[in-house]
């Protein structure tokens, strides 16, 4: 199922996706003045939570190469420390400390005379 949803989000996140969405809808109004205003309705409400999941599905995928490409910077460079990586996992408390902590190091490393 998920790679469906991710083959679907990528279709329609590109132009010929959309301009089948875009067709779909103007298709629906159309029906309008055939009594149809139901269906119409409808359709526009499928078409509109199609489009939100694709906007999430895309934020996801891009938020997950975001996370990956950091995670290579934090693996490649020998000064940071590793215990960073896959904290985008971690549960939201264990992030709040975690950033928590890195704001009080970077502030003392802040007043610390050079």
């Amino acid at each position: 199922m998920n790679r469906f949803l991710f083959l679907a989000a990528d279709f329609l996140s590109r132009p010929p996706g959309f301009y089948v969405l875009v067709a779909a809808m103007a298709l629906c109004t159309l029906l309008v003045p055939f009594g149809l205003t139901n269906t119409v309705t409808y359709a526009l409400s499928v078409a509109a939570i199609v489009i939100t999941g694709v906007v999430l599905i895309q934020g996801y995928r891009d938020t997950a190469a975001i996370h990956a490409k950091l995670d290579e910077l934090i693996i490649a460079l020998a000064e940071t420390r590793n215990d960073v990586v896959g904290l985008e996992h971690a549960d939201p408390h264990e992030i709040k400390s975690k950033l928590t902590q890195l704001e009080e190091e970077a502030q003392a490393d802040l007043s610390a005379p050079h």
